[in-house]
């Protein structure tokens, strides 16, 4: 499942992130893709096999951050569907709810 964030001028963010492996990590040149911005969808048009194939070759790409905020963010910091909070910040659902943003 791919998370759009669209805005008038098409996609803010997609999540799961590419560099986790999320779906965009296995679109490769001339793949077709659609777009549906008001249903909120991008959807890669390849066969499940092929992606299955390209899954089992994807390796996550090298960290670059060694140290610091960078480090710590990379690590901790989790994806835009699941909130962008620090994993070690989430307590247990339901104890505070979630505030109103909409």
């Amino acid at each position: 499942m791919i998370y759009l964030l669209p805005t008038v001028h098409g996609v803010l963010h997609v999540s799961p992130e590419a560099a986790l492996g999320g779906p965009l990590a296995l679109v490769q040149d001339g793949d077709l893709i659609e777009l549906d911005v008001e249903g909120r969808r991008l959807d890669l048009l390849v066969p499940e096999s092929e992606l299955d194939v390209r899954r089992k070759k994807w390796e996550p790409p090298e960290a670059k951050a060694s140290r610091g905020y960078a480090k710590l963010f990379t690590q901790h910091v989790t994806q835009a569907h699941e909130g962008c909070d620090f994993d070690f910040l989430q307590g247990t659902p339901g104890e505070t709810p979630e505030p109103e943003i909409f």
